[in-house]
């Protein structure tokens, strides 16, 4: 039994829902056929609990890279060290000031209907993550900023595991040893916290490598994904973490002067309307004149909340993965 699946092909005819089934589709078939899928994650979908349905993606050979922001790198970490520490706000869209500002004294940290909990968060990872830092610098070695935390929550005690283990998506790409960037991590909780400590002279800023440096790496990285039957890109919002690695391509072509393979697939879930200068709600016909994608490059928009849609894709791609001929005969059956 495939039910997710099966209520994608039989109800989502037009609209978004035909963007999803087409999306989920594609992505099926270039799975089946060879092909990786590289991940760009914005907005609080850690915070969201996107690691239930990404952490077994990622388990099960569906997702092969990611791009994230500072953000969601960590907050995946904090919903494994204090999920039990957070608090939901259901009636968030009625809230005054005055309510956010007791839950500002409460020490929590709303995102949008659910709050990261400082102390049972912050100051758990803060004890762990520092002395890494502040033994980088007397080491004088250097490391991205996903390495930190991918030896982190490697080596965290399973017993401050607040969360269900299994849904940390984190805790699975470490594993699993998958090529992450991190653009812009300046911007973020402990980007913050790192930069303070550079300021007290107590870490060198040397010790976390660059942006330029992740582009450096990803040249390789990207290589390697887009052999075979190539990578595609799944993206979910906008800002820095999808801009950053879907750069790749031009950069290699047109900067190293190098041959390089188009991306193979495309698909942004966004909320983001297409407006003026909004890179966020382009449409990818415009990243064709980058020469990011190609006029024969699949592409889909989902116009969408991400919290809706990516779960749903997931699972209905784990289940064509643990059963692609039961998948590949109900498609049939539908007429896909």
């Amino acid at each position: 039994m495939l039910p997710t699946l099966e209520f994608v092909l039989k109800n989502y005819k037009n609209f978004n829902a035909r963007s999803t089934r087409d999306a989920l589709l594609a992505y099926h078939r270039h799975i089946q056929a060879g092909g990786k899928m590289f991940w760009a994650v914005a907005g609080a979908m850690s915070s969201a609990q996107l690691g239930i349905t990404l952490a077994p993606a990622i388990r099960a050979g569906l997702v092969h890279g990611l791009s994230v922001t500072g953000a969601n790198l960590e907050e995946s970490l904090f919903r494994l060290v204090a999920h039990k520490s957070y608090v939901d706000f259901p009636d968030y869209r009625y809230l005054t000031k005055k309510d956010d500002t007791k839950i500002l004294e409460d020490r929590m940290r709303r995102v949008t209907d659910t709050s990261i909990p400082e102390d049972e968060a912050f100051r758990v990872v803060e004890k762990f993550i520092v002395p890494a830092w502040k033994r980088a610098t007397d080491r004088n070695e250097r490391h991205f900023w996903h390495e930190y935390f991918y030896e982190l929550i490697q080596a965290l005690p399973s017993n401050l595991h607040e969360g269900v283990t299994e849904d940390c998506w984190l805790l699975a790409a470490a594993k699993a040893r998958l090529p992450i960037v991190v653009p812009g991590y300046e911007d973020s909780t402990f980007g913050n916290i790192f930069a303070s400590h550079v300021k007290l002279g107590e870490c060198s800023a040397s010790i976390a490598k660059s942006g330029i440096e992740y582009m450096a790496a990803f040249y390789d990285q990207y290589r390697e994904l887009s052999s075979g039957a190539g990578v595609g890109f799944f993206q979910i919002g906008g800002g820095i973490a999808g801009d950053f690695p879907i750069c790749v391509v031009p950069s290699i072509k047109y900067d190293l002067e190098q041959p390089v393979r188009p991306w193979a697939y495309f698909c942004q879930i966004s909320d983001s309307t297409t407006s003026y200068g909004s890179y966020s709600g382009a449409t990818p016909n415009e990243k064709i004149t980058w020469d990011k994608l190609t006029e024969d490059t699949p592409m889909f928009v989902i116009e969408s909340d991400a919290t809706i849609v990516a779960p749903l894709v997931l699972t209905a791609l784990l289940e064509a993965k643990q059963d692609p001929s039961a998948a590949d005969a109900l498609i049939a059956r539908y007429g896909f």
